[in-house]
């Protein structure tokens, strides 16, 4: 089965999570930068001087045994840099043309 993994994360930790990916490793992926938006525990972006910062996302369209590993490393990531804000979203992919 197919998987799409989305990983947002705080562009301050770009150069982490990148290396992550390569670790993990992912290969192919889309990589939207400079989106804003509201986090639970993350907080606001919104790249001006009230809500400072912005956000990166990741798309992964991979099997279901990828999308497990590269969540299991976001979790890693998660731990390892505490309060920084990155997260990892799975759903199936129904259909990959």
């Amino acid at each position: 089965m197919n998987r799409m993994v989305m990983i947002v994360y705080n562009e301050a930790i770009d150069l982490e999570v990148m290396e992550v990916m390569a670790k993990c490793p992912v290969k192919n992926y889309t990589k939207i930068t400079g989106v804003y938006g509201s986090g639970e525990t993350s907080g606001t972006h919104m790249g001006d001087d009230i809500w400072p910062g912005r956000n990166n996302i990741l798309y992964v369209a991979c099997k279901e045994a990828e999308a497990e590993k590269l969540v299991s490393c976001v979790k890693g990531l998660r731990t390892k840099l505490g309060k920084e804000g990155v997260k990892a979203f799975v759903w199936e992919l129904k259909d990959v043309t």
